[in-house]
C-alpha cells in the first residue's frame, strides 16, 4: 500500500483546505483509513478516521470543522478543513490500518503511512 498525501499550504485563521490522500490500494475487507498530525516535539495525534463500514471518528479539537471523506472511486481519501486555527498548524499524515479492530486513535495501530503534507495557519 502506498499512501500520497497532497493539499496542504499556508492560510490565514479561519481559512479553509482540502487535504487528499491517494492510495494504491483499498481492498482490505477490515481497513480504517484515518489522518494524522505532528508538531516538533509532539506526539503523533489522530485528526480523524474512516473505517470501511463508513463510520467516522474525530479527535474532539476538530469536531465541527473538519470533515473525513472518500472519493467515489474509493482510492482517494480526504480532509476537508474548515475554521482553521493556529494550533491545527502541523505536518498531516494519511495512515492505513488493514486489520482494524475498533482502535483508531493509536498510531501504533496503522501499518502504512503517507510522507505527510505541511498546514501552517497564522
Amino acid at each position: 500500500v502506498q499512501l500520497v498525501e497532497s493539499g496542504g499550504g499556508s492560510v490565514q485563521h479561519g481559512g479553509s483546505l482540502r487535504l487528499s490522500c491517494s492510495a494504491s490500494m483499498f481492498t482490505y475487507s477490515r481497513l480504517c483509513m484515518a489522518w494524522f498530525r505532528q508538531t516538533p516535539g509532539k506526539e503523533r495525534e489522530v485528526v480523524a478516521s474512516l473505517d470501511s463500514d463508513g463510520t467516522t471518528e474525530y479527535a474532539d479539537s476538530v469536531k465541527g470543522r473538519f470533515t473525513i471523506s472518500q472519493g467515489n472511486a474509493e482510492n482517494t481519501l480526504y480532509l476537508q478543513m474548515n475554521s482553521l486555527r493556529p494550533e491545527d498548524t502541523a505536518m498531516y499524515y494519511c495512515a492505513a490500518d488493514i486489520d482494524y479492530d475498533g482502535s483508531w486513535e493509536e498510531a501504533l495501530d496503522y501499518n502504512y503511512w503517507g510522507q505527510g503534507t505541511q498546514v501552517t495557519v497564522s
